[in-house]
């Protein structure tokens, strides 16, 4: 008979008061409000929907989805003490927990004894607190599944690398069979195969005279079972063992599960590891170790100039895409060419042009337009967040990032976390399946460490990995096992943290600045991000408003220039190189391009003569007087298209130049030629061929030509998509304890039952039976007990003391809701009497 059968019923029941609780139920029910506040905080996914009673809440927490949730955020320790819980005995003591752990004393090969009794309190506590043990110290109990995750298995071996126990394994061999490896052993042969196996344990548990059995061991034998020690504790063998095999076969010290197939018991083992579960214990958490160490001031200095770089860098690509950027993909996203094309444009890597593209949208600054044939553009928000200053649009792009669950680091690669398609389909920037719900997690985690260091300092990334593996054990190892990746995701995000926060400025020579530790340490909050700005604020170079123009038609922009002056000179020249310095380059294509804006040369003239420090080179005048003598000198409109100029000589030159010919030009005048091009086609090719037409109205006036702007409709940003349900609220907590207790009191309280009434039944009573006895209770101001069937044909039983009956309707206070409520009679089953206290 299964030995853990009472424990599935204790775990879902509610049972009877006692010293020692009898049931995860009645351990949860001796707990108070501030305890049972900490469980649901702890254990969110307990709460939807909140548990009619505690006997609810107990059965909820041991359901295997919520108990894998739980273990997946314990650390390594707790999670190593829950997994020597689940190889105790059931129950086990506190000694005994502690001797699994710390393992036998003078044994050098474990850790410090002292190191581990002072964490184990923590982790018992932190187990127990999350409702996965209960019970005293001296009856310690694993919730039931998960002592089935962690327990050892032949399809599921233990992270412990133990077997099962001499019980277990010879559960299925034949009583004979027992009673010659009790005699083998030295053992006295005993009546019943109970009593035989429980003298092989005892043999295999007292140190002494199993140290004398194994001196007897073979060398060989001995050899063997170091190999099975610290598991996987199976192993092979031939229907013919060798002699030593047999020698540990006839003893027990390995016993068979399948044929061919033997394992090393579990109490052999723990004598052979000196009473260790674990061979590597780690009840302390790693120490994150500084790589180097910079003056704070030099740390800021950078942030603050990494910040400015990623502030115009997101303005570069909005603008790249100002007159609306690359088509959206049937599938969602950018393509991979346009993604090269928008790295290029913004002269860094795919990987991070991947990064802007993302924190943008992150941001709310981009989306798709809607339209039938779908682009991306930028958004209404895009001209709002343009209009604020430097350091208040860097915070909205930090605390758009931070709580993030896209992940661009995973673009162009194969997700190995989930199942994106039946092909494996290479991820794409802005395009589905990039979520990852852990990232907000690990990124704040990886920010909280790196404050936790010296001001100043930047972490050894190794250590700082090895701290989060040490902090969530189980959710590296699922991510990595899935992927076949041994860097695993959490991993992973971990270092494409780093790398995004030095990016964006938060982080200068991977130290954490002044103004980053100011957001993270405030939250999302609006004092948290006015604390960054007025950090950053003084650290961001002031705008400037003049540039310095050089003799090779060339202007260099010494810092930051003011918007205006940045949008005019964009127009009026190229930009040949960035950096410290922006260097601007004045050609005849980007004059012509400030003409057709509707400049005139004196307006170009003037505007450079405002903002040069240095007087105006003769070469660029020149340049800009040439340019507008032939600029607009030709006409070109739409007949297909036609060119018109009061020169009938240049018309003469434009057709006697073979370059034309595939414009196929013909004179219908001496002042206009027709071409069968189109208006626009017809421009650029007498542009290639040196001349400077300008394109003309249907009236006749010269066509100005700039860049309109395309915008979305309002959008709004993405939303973080969550890992679990939210963590609840102090309000929440307060309101669901106050309803569990309410419920429970009201489950438990004892009431009559009628004769022959099943227990757990719901009451029933004919309707004017039930409105005689609410009518009654109203007069003596009782609590009766009712059943009841709400709209949606859900039955529930309530105790309720009755206020008022009349038309069809009772209004009573509901003890199991804890307020006053009005329920239809005929939707009451019936209503019984409470039991009247002793």
């Amino acid at each position: 008979m299964s030995t853990h059968e009472p424990d599935r019923a204790a775990e879902d029941g509610s049972g009877a008061g006692s010293t020692a609780p009898r049931s995860l139920a009645e351990a949860l029910r001796a707990r108070d409000d501030a305890s049972l506040g900490a469980l649901l905080r702890a254990r969110p996914d307990l709460l939807n929907p909140v548990p009619g009673d505690l006997t609810q809440l107990a059965t909820r927490a041991g359901t295997r989805a919520s108990v894998i949730r739980a273990l997946e955020h314990l650390d390594r320790f707790t999670l190593q003490t829950a997994e020597a819980l689940a190889v105790a005995p059931e129950p086990t003591t506190y000694g005994t927990l502690l001797a699994l752990l710390a393992g036998d004393e003078g044994d050098d090969a474990g850790v410090d004894a002292r190191t581990v009794s002072a964490a184990l309190p923590h982790a018992v506590a932190a187990l127990r607190e999350q409702a996965l043990i209960w019970g005293p110290d001296d009856r310690l109990r694993l919730v039931r599944t998960a002592r089935e995750l962690l327990a050892p298995a032949p399809q599921r071996p233990s992270p412990t690398g133990l077997g099962p126990t001499v019980a277990e394994a010879t559960a299925g061999m034949s009583p004979g069979r027992v009673q010659e490896i009790v005699t083998a052993a030295g053992l006295a042969s005993t009546h019943d195969p109970v009593s035989a196996v429980a003298a092989l344990t005892a043999l295999f548990t007292d140190r002494p005279r199993m140290s004398a059995l194994l001196d007897e061991a073979p060398a060989d034998a001995v050899e063997v079972l170091s190999r099975l020690v610290w598991g996987p504790p199976y192993g092979q063998v031939t229907a013919e063992p060798a002699a030593h095999l047999r020698w540990l076969l006839d003893r027990g010290l390995l016993l068979p599960t399948a044929p061919g197939t033997v394992v090393l018991p579990r109490e052999a083992a723990l004598h052979l590891r000196g009473g260790r579960a674990h061979r590597a214990l780690e009840p302390v958490p790693p120490t994150v170790e500084p790589a180097a160490t910079h003056r704070p001031a030099v740390v800021n200095a950078t942030g603050a100039g990494q910040a400015y770089t990623a502030l115009a860098t997101v303005e570069e690509l909005l603008k790249d895409w100002d007159e609306g950027g690359p088509s959206v993909l049937r599938a969602g996203g950018l393509s991979v060419r346009d993604l090269k094309r928008t790295a290029a444009a913004l002269d860094t890597t795919e990987p991070l042009a991947a990064f802007w593209v993302e924190l943008a949208y992150a941001a709310g600054l981009i989306a798709p337009d809607g339209e039938a044939d779908e682009q991306y553009a930028a958004t209404p928000a895009y001209d709002n967040w343009l209009e604020q200053p430097a350091a208040e649009r860097w915070a909205r792009l930090v605390a758009a990032w931070l709580p993030a669950t896209r992940t661009p680091g995973l673009v162009a690669g194969r997700d190995g976390g989930v199942a994106v398609s039946a092909a494996g389909r290479t991820l794409s920037a802005l395009g589905p399946h990039l979520d990852r719900s852990a990232a907000p997690e690990v990124r704040r985690r990886v920010l909280a460490l790196l404050a936790e260091l010296p001001e100043g300092a930047s972490p050894d990334p190794e250590t700082l990995l090895a701290r989060l593996r040490w902090e969530r054990p189980l959710r590296g190892a699922a991510a990595s096992d899935e992927a076949g990746d041994p860097d695993d995701l959490r991993a992973r995000i971990a270092r494409w943290t780093l790398t995004e926060a030095e990016l964006l400025g938060f982080t200068g020579r991977g130290a954490l600045s002044e103004h980053g530790r100011a957001l993270l340490e405030g939250g999302a909050t609006t004092a948290a991000e006015a604390a960054a700005v007025a950090l950053l604020a003084p650290l961001l170079p002031e705008p400037l408003d003049h540039v310095l123009l050089q003799a090779d038609l060339t202007a260099v922009a010494p810092g930051p220039l003011e918007r205006p002056l940045a949008e005019a000179l964009a127009v009026l020249a190229d930009v040949e190189s960035k950096g410290g310095a922006t260097v601007y380059r004045f050609t005849p294509g980007s004059v012509r391009r400030a003409l057709d804006s509707g400049r005139t040369a004196s307006d170009l003239h003037d505007f450079l003569n405002t903002h040069s420090r240095t007087p105006v080179p003769q070469p660029l005048a020149y340049l800009i007087d040439d340019v507008a003598r032939k600029h607009g000198h030709l006409r070109i409109g739409a007949a297909s298209a036609y060119v018109r100029c009061d020169d009938d000589m240049l018309l003469g030159e434009i057709l006697a130049d073979k370059r034309s010919a595939g414009l196929r030009l013909r004179r219908l005048a001496p002042t206009v030629l027709a071409a069968q091009a189109d208006p626009a086609a017809l421009l650029e090719g007498l542009r290639q061929m040196g001349f400077a037409p300008a394109a003309e109205s249907p009236e006749g006036d010269v066509l100005i030509t700039r860049a309109h702007a395309r915008r979305t409709g309002p959008r709004s940003a993405p939303e973080p998509v969550p890992e679990g349900p939210p963590v609840p609220d102090g309000t929440l907590l307060t309101a669901a304890v106050r309803a569990i207790r309410a419920g429970d009191l009201a489950s438990t309280t004892p009431r009559k039952h009628a004769p022959g009434e099943q227990s757990g039944a719901l009451p029933r009573t004919s309707a004017a039976d039930t409105l005689a006895t609410m009518q009654a209770a109203v007069l003596t101001g009782e609590a009766v007990w009712i059943g009841y069937v709400n709209a949606e044909g859900s039955a529930s039983q309530r105790v309720i003391a009755p206020i008022r009956v009349e038309g069809g309707f009772v209004t009573a206070y509901d003890h199991t809701a804890d307020e006053v409520r009005t329920y239809p009679l005929h939707r009451v089953t019936g209503v019984a009497e409470l039991e009247a206290e002793a």
